[in-house]
């Protein structure tokens, strides 16, 4: 089932078809009290991920790289969701979305690709796509992650105990 949700992207809950490429993979990284991982630039924020790498075994090593070179976290417990499908490019394109399960919280340090030292807000999935500024299809990739968290992992995504906050 494909719902079109944004101009331009169709989030589809369902595998990449075959030869579709696949151009991004991101996390939406959760800790142990449910809340995720929200990279703040300081202009805009944006989920822990990027483009697969030759190195990467499969998407799932893609956002535990990904994650570890932008925010210093190690990731556990992948979830494939789904994908947004970029219309706008000349030929189908794939933006992959997973949710995992934050292991470490490392030092920050600058992501050696671009220099750029990323601030993590841990906030709830119910915020995290108003921040994102996904539009209909974030909520829709969050509830997603909040039915993984909470059917797979028994993490609630609704507790009294997700209030935002930078952990750096």
């Amino acid at each position: 089932m494909t719902q079109t949700v944004d101009v331009g992207f169709a989030w589809c809950p369902e595998p990449v078809p075959a030869g579709m490429p696949v151009v991004q993979v991101y996390g939406w990284l959760l800790d142990d009290a449910g809340r995720v991982l929200v990279q703040d630039t300081g202009a805009r924020f944006n989920l822990p991920g990027g483009s697969p790498d030759p190195v990467d075994a499969d998407l799932a090593a893609t956002v535990a790289r990904e994650a570890m070179e932008e925010s210093q976290v190690t990731v556990t417990d992948v979830v494939y969701l789904g994908y947004e499908q970029l219309e706008r490019a000349v030929e189908p394109r794939a933006l992959v979305r997973t949710v995992g399960r934050i292991g470490v919280f490392h030092p920050r340090h600058p992501d050696l690709d671009g220099g750029r030292l990323l601030r993590r807000l841990m906030t709830s999935l119910a915020e995290a796509p108003g921040l994102l500024g996904w539009g209909r299809s974030g909520e829709a990739q969050a509830q997603a992650a909040t039915r993984i968290a909470e059917g797979w992992w028994g993490v609630s995504a609704e507790s009294p105990l997700l209030a935002a906050s930078y952990v750096d």
